[in-house]
Formats: C-alpha cells, structure tokens, sequence
C-alpha cells in the first residue's frame, strides 16, 4: 500500500506534461520529427515540478485542512471497505486548497485511480459540493460542463468525491477512485462516504 503525506508529498501537476513528451519521443522516433511542447487542455504549457517548486516561497504552509493521523485513518478506512466489497481503490484526502493531506492506493489499484481521486477532490474544493452533484448539474449547465472541461485539474466530471465541512467552512475534501472498475456505479461514493463519516 502507498502512502502519500504532506511530510512526503508526491505532486502529479507535472504528469501532462511527462506524458506529452513522451508521446512525442515516440513520434520522432518513428517519422524524425520534433517532439510537441507539453501543453494543458486551454493550450498553455504546463509548468515542471521543478518551475513549480522555483516559483513557490521556501516557507508556504499548506492550506487549512483535517489533522494528518484522522485523514490517515480515514482513507483507509475507505480502502478497507472497498476491499470488503472486492474493489481495489485509491483514497485521498485533501486540504481546503485540494493538495493532498494523504493518498492511500491499495495493493492491486490503478495508478490512473490516483490521478483520478485527485480530480475527484478538486471537483469538491472548486464547487463546494459532492463531485456526482456537480457531474448531474453538467448536463443541464453547457457553460459549467465547458469550465470543468478547461480546468487543467478536472477535465472529466464524475462522482467519488466530497467536501470536508467544519462549521460551515470547508476545509478540504475526500475522494476515492477505482471501485467502479469491478464494482457497481456509485461504489466510488459508498466508499468515500466511509471516510467522510470519520472527518
């Protein structure tokens, strides 16, 4: 099982950008031609971790969030259960800003469905509202559905993912991904709701 804390925190910003050049090795490999700049889904090009990393101040606290060990607690919880319904799931839990306080991948899930909790999580920060609500309301909405297409840290709506509220105000989110690969739809949300209850 992987465990990701903000006292070892992976940063997945910079995967387009990994991904695009790889494609475009591949490409010049075959036809001798020059491989793409790495760009996000508005076109722009997407920063490296290390120009991400130069451009923050050396003291930025991460944002308001759940304590680390109840967040801990809490995503695997979330793994657990689903490993009880047969599903192999990525748990993760954020703070107010949608970093990750702790990403929990159980034995046998997806690396994709680590990339997609973090989606999920954003889904919950961005709007305030489980990330299937927002997914529905797309439908009706052309203009939100267009937003959450542009956003470099959405780009597909789907459910799995909650906020965190404490008094009114939210501190973070939940989210789980996987569970949908061999379980029925909606075990995503059964499964981060088991977190949830705990933060």
């Amino acid at each position: 099982m992987a465990l990701v804390t903000r006292h070892g925190l992976r940063h997945w910003a910079a995967l387009p950008a990994t991904l695009a050049l790889l494609g475009g090795w591949a490409a010049a490999t075959a036809q001798v031609a020059p491989a793409p700049k790495p760009a996000d889904a508005a076109g722009a090009t997407v920063p490296s971790i290390a120009a991400t990393i130069a451009a923050m101040p050396k003291n930025l606290p991460r944002a308001v969030g759940p304590g680390l060990d109840e967040s801990i607690a809490a995503a695997r919880a979330a793994v657990r259960y689903c490993d009880g319904k047969g599903a192999k799931i990525s748990a993760l839990v954020t703070d107010a800003a949608g970093q990750p306080i702790v990403l929990l991948s159980g034995d046998g899930a997806g690396f994709r469905s680590q990339l997609i909790a973090r989606t999920k999580a954003h889904i919950a920060v961005r709007y305030g509202m489980p990330s299937g609500d927002v997914e529905q309301r797309s439908h009706r909405d052309a203009r939100l559905a267009a937003e959450a297409a542009a956003d470099p840290e959405i780009g597909v709506l789907r459910g799995g993912g909650f906020p965190i509220m404490r008094g009114g105000k939210l501190i973070g989110a939940v989210a789980v991904s996987g569970a949908t690969l061999t379980g029925p739809v909606g075990l995503d949300e059964e499964c981060a709701q088991v977190a949830l209850k705990m933060l």
